[in-house]
This record gives structure tokens, C-alpha cells and sequence, in this order.
């Protein structure tokens, strides 16, 4: 068992969870008709909290993840008990992979195609909004 913890733990790394941090400055971000504001997790530390402890999140809010690579990125739920949905989107800002995410879960969950950011928001807000997967959201930073 001991040495699945360090995997586990470089697994959680490169995913950008880590136990500590929190995000600071918020993005409004536009979904098709529908605004979003986004806490924006600048530094590696702010990625590496997420909303990790968060036992509500408003219906208007989200957290943006920008990571340092384009590629099939990943998240997991570890201590999240928020039931949440994400969207991952290339550089560009479209959509390329919408997925739900289960509250505490440890399994790693990664976009179906290579992706600069990802987006969580509350479980089904995606799907009340009537955004999915091509659709493009605009006011990201460096996009």
C-alpha cells in the first residue's frame, strides 16, 4: 500500500489539487445568453486548493483552471463534497468535453481532447444553460 501513496499523490499534482490555496480575483465569463462569475485560480497553489472544503458554491458562480499545457488534462474531487459539472476548453475558449464530477471522489477524471482550461460550476448548470460541447465562452484571460 505504501507505494501506491506517492503515485496517488503525483497523480493529485499533476492534476492540480493540492490542500492548501484559494482563488482571489473573479472573471465574469459569458456562456451563450448566460453570465458566469468565476473565482480564477492564478497561481499553483489557487489550482492546487480549487473548491476543495466548499460546502456551497451560488448558482451564478464557477471556478476557471487554466493550465500550464494544452493537453488531455484531468481533475478529481478529493475533499470537493459540492456535486459539480466542468467544462474543459482549448485555448480558444470552445468547449471541447463536458463532464460531471461526484462530490469526494478520488477518481481521476480527464478531458476527451486536449484542453487549456477547465471550468467547474454547480452539478446540471451547464445543462440548465443549455451550453455544451462547440459552444464558445468568452472573457477568459489570454484567450
Amino acid at each position: 500500500m505504501r507505494a501506491s501513496i506517492p503515485l496517488v499523490l503525483s497523480i493529485a499534482l499533476s492534476c492540480g489539487y493540492a490542500p492548501f490555496g484559494s482563488a482571489q480575483t473573479l472573471l465574469p465569463l459569458q456562456l451563450g445568453a448566460a453570465e458566469l462569475h468565476a473565482e480564477y485560480a492564478l497561481s499553483y497553489v489557487e489550482r492546487a486548493r480549487g473548491l476543495m472544503e466548499r460546502t456551497e458554491l451560488a448558482a451564478d458562480r464557477g471556478m476557471l483552471f487554466r493550465f500550464d499545457e494544452v493537453r488531455r488534462n484531468c481533475l478529481w474531487m478529493k475533499n470537493t463534497p459540492l456535486p459539480l459539472s466542468a467544462a474543459f476548453l482549448d485555448e480558444e475558449g470552445v468547449i471541447v468535453d463536458v463532464i460531471d464530477l461526484e462530490p469526494l471522489s478520488i477518481e481521476v477524471r480527464c478531458s476527451q481532447a486536449p484542453a487549456r482550461y477547465a471550468l467547474e460550476v454547480n452539478r446540471g448548470w451547464f445543462e440548465a444553460q443549455g451550453v455544451r460541447a462547440g459552444d464558445r465562452v468568452t472573457g477568459l484571460p489570454g484567450a
